[in-house]
């Protein structure tokens, strides 16, 4: 979490969901859309079994995903 937020600091333009209201709507909207990604990169991982990557890729993906 503190690098999240230390990139959100030093990087805001990268950043869609500034918010943490926006933040959370993103996390729940990739959170659901997320095995589409893993699907269309090929990436083996099963978004239904919890693992701590997949919940790494949510927080990195709620940053961007609209």
């Amino acid at each position: 979490m503190a690098l999240l937020q230390q990139d959100l600091v030093c990087n805001p333009i990268r950043w869609e969901n500034k918010t943490l209201a926006d933040f959370l709507a993103a996390m729940h909207s990739y959170a659901e859309d997320i095995q589409g990604y893993y699907d269309n990169t090929d990436q083996s991982i099963n978004a239904n079994e919890a693992h701590w990557q997949v919940f790494a890729d949510i927080m990195r993906g709620a940053r961007v995903y609209e």
